[in-house]
């Protein structure tokens, strides 16, 4: 409980406002998630306790609220559905596993210090794979809130079965007016600012609704909430099951991190602290195993409900104990009142989240900014909402990959020259005006040498040497963009080495990082590449290496050599 540090007593009234605050979002909201991963209702009311209580004693962040999230809502029902009818103990207790799994992985890969993990996932692909799904989120509910059947595997073949089934019988009444009802009310307080959250209204709302206009044969509700404490029933379960759900656990882990991860750096940031990632992974993974086994199922940090505890007043996990605790009193005070309590207004509240995780503005910008990442952005969507949302994961994590690999196979490079009148020396393709060293080619290569790239790097250098159309003693690779080279790219330097030293050229490197040289080394080259053969500075190697001896204008050693 590191928030207990240096705790003042005044903070006290802030984070008890602020956690009965956040109860008015935490209930509807847990239960609307649990719903949209085909799980019994109450499941999201435990999965919203405990990990609130874990996270409090054993996470790192000043305040960050975890639970239920409808990213994971679509995820958990991908795993959980070819196993279990929705809504059955059954499909719980696999839910749970899952949770335990989840809370494994986690610990594992915060027991190897992997806390990097997050930049596995690039920005266009977060905002793809959002955007997937929200819309697979949507077209799951949509259905629910319009008091229809809508069968279907992809969100595509959803939207299409509700449409068809909302032609073919009409959409029953009293769902709709409380579902659009219940949108219009979560909405209203964003659109007036106001600090209540609109869960709360739609809720409040439509159970009265409910009573007062006598309609409870008329919805689908909730129903009361089970008596007693929750039992794992784990024992219903089969090896075959628990093998089956391994690779889900791992993809889910990895997204449950990733926005964990994001969320609390960013609130780090800006407070102007830190958050360790391994200690964040750690947290994490205790809050999901501890989940797992009291009932819940996987859970992670809501990018809705901390800014709403925070907004409130919030000053520590404390906000989030308060808030945990109020939750269980309502379970136990109260859990007749969501037999009143219709689906359709859980669908709504589960649509509304799926809005936001939808970044209109980002994408536009991505747009702008480089039609590449857009497509790669889209390319992700359409996984997602084609293929699947677990085999979405893995194809939002190659592309990642991929991603990376394009951007170091066809790196950007330039042949340098120099401007007397500015130290260093300078891309010829953006200032014309920098002249060439005379007996020298100077070149730049900006990425790492590896299998995919080493003969673009051959390639490169080469051209520059058969258009030079002027005598050359020396090619100088101003090496400071080269952090790493493979054994692949390394037999290409050789190649390229033996092509220029038959051409009586003579190969060398300039502030070439020391552990990228000591690799060179390390791979056999020490009798191909002495140490004349290594410069701390494009000027140095210039100065020594000139074919005019050094009797041209003098470069400057900056630090700013090649621009």
């Amino acid at each position: 409980m590191t928030w207990l540090r240096g705790y003042e007593p005044g903070w006290l009234r802030h984070d008890a406002l602020a956690g009965a605050a956040l109860v008015g979002l935490l209930i509807p909201a847990g239960m609307a998630y649990a719903q949209a991963a085909a799980l019994p209702p109450v499941a999201g009311l435990y999965a919203t306790i405990v990990p609130l209580l874990v996270y409090a004693a054993v996470g790192p962040s000043r305040l960050l609220v975890l639970g239920p999230d409808s990213a994971l809502a679509p995820m958990i029902s991908a795993a959980v559905l070819p196993l279990a009818a929705a809504g059955s103990a059954r499909a719980l207790a696999l839910a749970g596993l899952l949770a335990v799994y989840i809370g494994g992985f986690l610990l594992l890969g915060a027991l190897l210090r992997l806390g990097a993990l997050t930049g596995l996932l690039s920005g266009p692909i977060r905002l793809g794979y959002l955007a997937g799904i929200a819309l697979t989120v949507a077209a799951s509910q949509l259905p629910v809130l319009l008091g229809v059947l809508g069968p279907g595997g992809t969100p595509w073949e959803h939207l299409a079965a509700t449409a068809a089934a909302v032609v073919q019988h009409g959409a029953r009444p009293a769902p709709l007016a409380l579902g659009l009802g219940s949108l219009a009310l979560m909405w209203l307080p964003r659109l007036l600012r106001w600090r209540p959250p609109g869960a709360l209204f739609a809720v409040v709302g439509s159970v009265l609704a409910v009573w007062l206009g006598g309609l409870t044969h008329e919805v689908t509700a909730v129903g009361p909430l089970p008596q007693g404490l929750p039992v794992p029933q784990f024992a219903q379960l089969t090896p075959a099951d628990a093998v089956t759900l391994i690779a889900p656990a791992a993809g889910v882990a990895l997204m449950v991190f990733a926005d964990t991860g994001v969320l609390s750096q960013s609130l780090a940031a800006r407070e102007g602290r830190s958050v360790s990632g391994t200690g964040e992974m750690a947290a994490l993974g205790a809050s999901n195993l501890a989940t797992g086994l009291a009932g819940g199922f996987p859970v992670s940090a809501s990018s809705s409900r901390t800014p709403v505890a925070i907004h409130a007043g919030g000053r520590t996990q404390l906000t989030g104990v308060v808030a945990a605790l109020l939750v269980a009193a309502f379970m136990a005070l109260a859990p007749g009142l969501t037999a009143l309590l219709p689906s359709a207004t859980l669908a709504a509240v589960v649509i509304a989240a799926a809005t936001g995780l939808v970044d209109p503005r980002a994408i536009a910008r991505l747009w702008r900014l480089s039609r590449v990442e857009f497509g790669l952005m889209l390319a992700t969507f359409a996984c997602v909402t084609t293929i699947g949302v677990l085999q979405g994961i893995v194809v939002a994590v190659v592309l990642s990959l991929l991603d990376f690999v394009r951007r170091a196979w066809g790196p950007y490079r330039a042949e340098l020259g120099d401007r007397p009148d500015v130290p260093g020396y300078h891309d010829i393709s953006r200032h014309p005006e920098a002249e060439r060293v005379p007996g020298l080619i100077l070149a730049r290569f900006d990425a790492p040498l590896f299998f995919a790239n080493g003969t673009v790097f051959s390639a490169f250098i080469r051209a520059l040497v058969e258009n030079a159309h002027r005598r050359v003693t020396h090619v100088i690779i101003a090496a400071e963009p080269i952090t790493g080279i493979d054994t692949t790219a390394l037999d290409e330097v050789i190649l390229l080495d033996d092509w220029l030293a038959a051409h009586g050229i003579e190969l060398v490197f300039a502030e070439l990082k020391g552990p990228v040289k000591d690799r060179l080394l390390r791979f056999g080259t020490r009798g191909r590449f002495g140490p004349d053969t290594f410069y701390p500075t494009v000027s140095a190697a210039v100065r020594a290496l000139r074919a005019d001896g050094g009797t041209g204008p003098p470069a400057t050693d900056d630090g700013a050599t090649h621009h």
